[in-house]
């Protein structure tokens, strides 16, 4: 809810960040942002910034850039929502718990879900905090298609993701910065379409759930 707050201040005026929370066996989207604008598939065209700040704001090179194409996931329909609410998902934060990674079969679903978000053109952020598994999903994301990242060697560790065009050809770009305990969290391109990022501070919401829940 905290991220949900901070990026509703961050967002220009036709974006919209809603939380989602699903216990259980099935893997949901944690924190997802909507194109508002009906009709507009995100990136078709330049944006709409609101005139606000997050125009201004870049994010450093990609730690992977890779020429891929990712597999179909027919399975995953969870766009369904924003068709019928007339909103486009654009970008997705997920928030990894220990049952995402405790079997091989919740790992599948995870990453097949992340996979099935991005070839739809939906960015997506993972976090993984989880110390308890040592599985990393951003790893098995990237064996899916075939690659790896040489930077990312972690258990724990935050990345972007988003599948762009680049002439002909679509490339998956990744931004992962390692975490340590102790060590604030990183700040991370969430991105809106093709030309559009804003910064998502976790550091941030991380000290202000801290504050708010009284956690020394």
């Amino acid at each position: 809810m905290v991220i949900v707050q901070h990026l509703g201040r961050t967002l220009p005026d036709r974006y919209v960040a809603a939380p989602r929370v699903h216990l259980g066996s099935q893997a949901e989207v944690d924190v997802a942002t909507l194109d508002r604008a009906v009709g507009r598939v995100a990136g078709s065209g330049p944006p709409d910034n609101g005139g606000g700040p997050s125009a201004a704001w870049a994010p450093a090179a990609p730690t992977l850039a890779v020429e891929t194409e990712l597999a179909d996931a027919d399975e995953y329909e969870v766009r369904e929502y924003d068709t019928q609410r007339g909103r486009r998902l654009v970008a997705a934060v997920e928030l990894i718990s220990p049952a995402n990674k405790d079997r091989p079969e919740s790992r599948g679903q995870f990453v097949a879900k992340c996979a099935a978000l991005l070839r739809e053109r939906v960015s997506v952020v993972l976090v993984d905090v989880v110390t308890v598994r040592d599985f990393n999903l951003y790893a098995e994301l990237l064996q899916l298609i075939g690659e790896r990242d040489p930077a990312m060697r972690d258990a724990i560790y935050a990345v972007a993701c988003r599948w762009c065009p680049r002439g002909a050809s679509r490339w998956l770009e990744a931004w992962s910065r390692p975490l340590a305990v102790g060590e604030a969290l990183p700040t991370l391109p969430l991105w809106l379409s093709d030309e559009l990022a804003i910064p998502l501070d976790l550091e941030a919401s991380y000290e202000q759930t801290c504050h708010d829940l009284r956690i020394l």
